[in-house]
């Protein structure tokens, strides 16, 4: 269960990376130019609500990690099933942080060809 929940981490940190990227890829659209403030208003929003998931995946892989460690010490089938559901939480919330991340990622590129106009 361990390397499943790190796996989730290390995904958080990336989501991270690529949010920090289409947001500074939308301050240089806006410096650029005003004309596409709505999309790059879009592009934000979206960089938000992936900042937000990554956040939600990384506190998942954190339960990961302690189920994962409770069923370690205890052995108990019920701590073995919690902490594969947990994994399983993780692994969705990373994903999901995964998919806006790459909408966001869309949204900052379609207003920096915006700007380009």
């Amino acid at each position: 269960g361990r390397k499943l929940s790190s796996g989730a981490q290390r995904e958080t940190s990336t989501m991270r990376m690529i949010t920090i990227a289409a947001v500074a890829a939308l301050a240089m659209t806006a410096a650029a130019c005003q004309k596409p403030a709505e999309k790059a208003a879009d592009a934000t929003a979206a960089s938000n609500e992936a900042a937000a998931a990554a956040s939600s995946a990384e506190t998942a892989a954190t339960q990961a990690q302690d189920a994962s460690a409770s069923a370690m010490s205890s052995g108990s089938a019920a701590a073995t099933d919690a902490a594969g559901e947990a994994a399983q939480n993780a692994g969705a919330a990373a994903e999901k942080a995964g998919d806006l991340a790459k909408k966001a990622g869309d949204k900052a590129e379609s207003a920096t060809d915006a700007a380009k106009h």
